[in-house]
């Protein structure tokens, strides 16, 4: 298929804005599904878990490719279904790597919501070009000019309406093109698959005419000789609206905005036509940039065709009984089954023994693919995500993602030998599937801790071990990962391991310096600033060899990693290694590491270390009646409150509050409301705990 026919798009929103819904409708009218899945009935194709099925949420996202047609030419779409959960927000994270186009959803009623601007930043972070769709315009209370308007003021985004819906709530009836300037009617008894073509109605000419204008005019920044015609008073056609829209699309200075109803069957069709008309196929996005793996320095461009050499990025491993199964997004080249590539993150040949095209959970085979496509293989051993695969004779390393680090942590004990056995490999496949993952064991305690993004996230994992893999496992309840950071600085901090057993000793001794550092000045000072530690070293005259000084940035980041006060991760610092000395005999690398880390060990205890805390955003959505109680619940748990929002008979109110004062809130907020307030969280940042606080949690763990 010629690479301008495809679009790789994904579906991203907060929760509950209907995108699973949308993505049903999609394989509906794209001729994918022959039945429509429901959400709520435990049908939809792309929530094939049984843990999504039962709670009708999304928790991994799931890939398909369907065809559409457009003005007779044949297009293929493959398409990327993601959570809306922010316990799960991994998942639009790897999606937004690799998608060329995402389409936005969002609620008629609601607007943006706080979910909603989280998967806008990522969507930002990895240039991904976007259209809007305001879902759920058949709900009560649905507004369109409020939720537009939020597109604009809440984002900060170029929207461009190019359809209106006509009516609202129980009375929408279909939708206006701006584009064509025709009414689209989808006939209800035809599940919405026959679409009707009607004229603007009457009472609705005049907005549609302001509307128009208003898209022409938003046309002609991002074309010369549209601004030219309009500036003449020219007649302008459909095609050259289009193009123009598509050029800004594409470049991210605007954003179309579309509407309709997926669970009613009103709009999607004109949706579709949407993400062929202005998101970018492969074609007409840039090159893609690497690097080379033996100099990071030298920049490698990979080209998007078939000719370049083979380079792809994995974005997802899904473990599965017949072997791994690794989604990955080709970026150049092309590729056979039964192929030998190389991983160049760490230096690995693989074997690409199958290779499928993905709907959901079920498999195409294919023989070979190429440039622009987003495939599944089988056959990999040593590739996680976020790691490049390529030809072997001209290796590169594409752009990594990043991954947020766990919030929450709990234990878990296996209650017999075999479960214990059978908890390390089982541990080990999730962490390969979800880098949001972390689980280590506490040696004093004899415990397993796993950590995650959140309640809901742990939950899931606990019954996935107990359910799917069959280990019976006690849980314990969930903690909060905190972490270590100094408030001062620390100099000429001496680390001496000396150790005498007969025969040949132990010796190593070095001398750092430590204070607080960001990542904004370690990227200033072009450090490595991995797990949030930089390392510098500024030995002179030979003090400790060359040799040694890689064992000492070893023993540092190592102590750091598991923490010096209470066991949590030390974050935030720079060490500097000043000085040392050696020993020609007793020297070794252990010796060094053991060194750095006696010497990190000290200096942190004379920095004023302190524990920072996870802090969340918090949106509550309640009915006044209960305000006054949601705020003095939200200040009893040391929150800060940093706005309130009218909408209609309803208040939005965004807080900053610890996690740990927000374990069951939802249970709470249910009970002081009568269940009519809601709430989301998302994680913010990390702030210093109070001392008396501080105090509590050390000697918690001592």
């Amino acid at each position: 298929m010629n690479l301008s026919h495809i679009r790789n798009i994904g579906i991203c929103a907060h929760i509950d804005a209907g995108k699973t819904t949308v993505s049903e409708r999609i394989l509906y009218y794209t001729g994918k599904n022959y039945k429509m899945g429901e959400v709520h009935e435990g049908t939809a194709t792309m929530d094939f878990l049984q843990e999504e099925q039962e709670r009708g949420i999304t928790i991994q996202s799931a890939a398909t490719t369907c065809p559409w047609e457009l003005r007779g030419i044949r297009y293929q779409i493959n398409l990327i279904d993601t959570p809306g959960h922010v316990d799960f927000t991994i998942e639009v994270e790897r999606s937004m790597r690799v998608l060329d186009g995402a389409v936005a959803v969002f609620d008629g009623k609601e607007g943006v919501e706080a979910q909603s601007e989280t998967v806008w930043r990522q969507a930002d972070r990895y240039r991904v070009p976007r259209i809007c769709f305001i879902n759920k315009m058949d709900k009560i209370g649905a507004d369109w000019d409020f939720s537009f308007k939020s597109i604009k003021e809440r984002l900060g985004a170029n929207g461009v309406a190019v359809q209106l819906p006509i009516g609202r709530g129980h009375d929408l009836q279909g939708i206006i093109d701006l584009v064509t300037m025709k009414a689209y009617y989808f006939k209800s008894e035809e599940l919405g698959a026959v679409v009707e073509e009607k004229e603007i109605p009457a009472d609705m000419k005049d907005v549609a005419e302001l509307y128009r204008h208003e898209l022409i005019e938003a046309a002609t920044h991002f074309d010369d000789a549209l601004l030219e015609k309009v500036l003449h008073e020219q007649p302008v056609n459909e095609n050259e609206i289009r193009a123009a829209i598509r050029k800004g699309t594409v470049t991210r200075q605007c954003y179309p905005v579309f509407c309709g109803a997926a669970l009613r069957n009103v709009g999607v069709q004109k949706l579709l036509d949407g993400v062929i008309d202005y998101l970018p196929a492969p074609t007409d996005l840039p090159d893609m940039v690497g690097m080379n793996p033996r100099d990071t320095n030298e920049k490698i461009v990979r080209r998007l065709n078939e000719s370049d050499p083979f380079s792809a990025l994995v974005f997802k491993v899904v473990a599965d009984q017949h072997g791994d199964l690794t989604y990955m997004r080709i970026y150049s080249g092309s590729v056979k089954k039964g192929s030998r590539v190389l991983n160049s993150n760490n230096g690995k040949r693989e074997i690409l023994s199958r290779m499928f095209e993905m709907h959901a959970q079920n498999r195409i085979p294919l023989e070979e693919s190429g440039a622009g496509r987003i495939i599944a293989v089988v056959g990999l051993k040593d590739s996680i995500t976020g790691d490049t695969l390529c030809d072997a004779d001209n290796p590169v390393l594409l752009e990594k993602m990043t991954f947020p680090e766990p919030v929450i942590s709990m234990s878990i004990e296996p209650k017999t030998a075999e479960d214990k056995r059978k908890l390390g490999d089982a541990l080990t496949t999730i962490r390969r599937e979800d880098p949001s993952f972390r689980s280590n064991y506490d040696e004093e305690t004899g415990q397993t801790i796993i950590s995650g993004m959140g309640e809901l996230h742990l939950e899931i994992i606990k019954n996935k071990l107990v359910r799917d893999m069959k280990i019976n496992v006690e849980v314990g309840k969930p903690r909060v990962s905190y972490r270590e950071a100094i408030t001062g600085s620390a100099e000429y901090v001496r680390g001496k391991f000396v150790k005498q057993t007969g025969g040949r000793g132990q010796f190593g001794d070095c001398t750092i310096n430590i204070e607080p550092f960001t990542k904004e000045q370690a990227k200033e000072a072009e450090l490595d600033f991995e797990g949030n530690v930089a390392f510098e070293n500024k030995v002179v005259g030979g003090s400790i060899p060359k040799e040694f000084i890689p064992s000492v940035e070893s023993g540092v980041r190592a102590t750091a990693a598991s923490g010096v006060m209470a066991g949590y991760p030390l974050i935030n610092i720079k060490v500097t290694l000043v000085d040392g000395s050696f020993h020609p005999v007793d020297s070794s690398q252990v010796a060094f590491e053991q060194a750095g880390r006696l010497a990190l060990i000290d200096a942190v205890n004379k920095a004023r270390p302190t524990l920072l805390e996870p802090i969340m955003k918090l949106v509550v959505t309640t009915p006044e009646d209960y305000i006054g109680s949601v705020t003095g619940d939200i200040s009893s748990r040391r929150g800060m409150i940093v706005n309130t929002e009218e909408r209609g008979n309803t208040r939005l109110i965004t807080a900053e509050v610890p996690l740990s004062e927000l374990f069951g809130y939802s249970t709470a907020l249910r009970s002081m409301s009568q269940g009519r307030a809601s709430s989301v969280m998302e994680p913010l940042d990390y702030r210093p705990l109070p001392p008396n606080l501080v105090k509590e949690v050390t000697a918690g763990k001592a």
